[in-house]
């Protein structure tokens, strides 16, 4: 297997976690874009956003549940944090394993793009 998250998931590549459960992964990016970047993965390999069929519903709801819970830990609830999906290449997905970033600790600006 190539995929770089599913290697962090299967234990085979080291990562800095914050949040585990049985669907969901939450780890430290390794080229972080703000003072805190997490990122949240679905255990299950799912390439892109776009990619999810309609029996995973509950799975986008557990990955963004995480990303809350993952924020209130690191304290970013008061002054405000990011999440960012991006899907596909056009939109500068490098990693072809769907993943939540969330960015905080800054101010930032918009648009993000």
């Amino acid at each position: 297997m190539s995929c770089i998250f599913c290697k962090i998931v299967d234990g085979s590549l080291p990562a800095r976690k914050v949040y585990e459960d049985d669907d969901v992964l939450a780890f430290h990016d390794v080229n972080p874009q703000a003072p805190v970047h997490v990122l949240v993965i679905p255990k299950q390999h799912i390439a892109k956003f776009s990619d999810f069929n309609e029996h995973e519903h509950e799975l986008i709801g557990k990955i963004f549940y995480a990303a809350k819970k993952v924020a209130e830990e690191l304290q970013l609830t008061e002054d405000g944090f990011r999440l960012v999906v991006n899907n596909g290449a056009n939109a500068h997905q490098t990693v072809f394993h769907l993943h939540v970033h969330i960015l905080g600790g800054r101010k930032f600006t918009w648009p993000p793009g």
